[in-house]
C-alpha cells in the first residue's frame, strides 16, 4: 500500500480528468485503488485508478471505513458529507 493508502483514506487525485478532487477509498489491490465520492463517482460504481496516481491525505473516515469493512450498507450521502466537511476545514 503506497503511503498507507486503506479502505477509509480520504485521496487527493492528482492524474487524469479528475486531477485535484478528493476520494475515498473503498477498495485497495494491488497497485490500484477503487475510489468513490458519492457524487459522480458512487459506492456502486467505484473509480479503478492506478495507485501511482493519487496522492494520500493521511485522514481515514473511521465510521466509513468500518461499515466498509464489516460488510454493513454505506451510503452515497455519507461519503458526499464527509468529503465535504473535510474539504472545508
Amino acid at each position: 500500500m503506497k503511503d498507507g493508502i486503506v479502505i477509509g483514506s480520504i485521496v487527493l487525485s492528482t492524474q487524469g480528468r479528475d486531477k485535484g478532487m478528493y476520494f475515498v477509498a473503498v477498495e485497495v489491490g494491488d497497485g490500484v485503488v477503487y475510489l468513490a465520492d458519492g457524487g459522480m463517482r458512487r459506492l456502486a460504481q467505484p473509480k479503478k485508478k492506478n495507485i501511482k496516481h493519487v496522492s494520500d491525505s493521511g485522514v481515514v473516515l473511521d465510521g466509513i471505513s468500518q461499515k466498509i469493512s464489516q460488510g454493513k450498507k454505506v451510503f452515497d450521502s455519507e461519503v458526499k458529507s464527509a468529503l465535504r466537511q473535510f474539504q472545508n476545514q
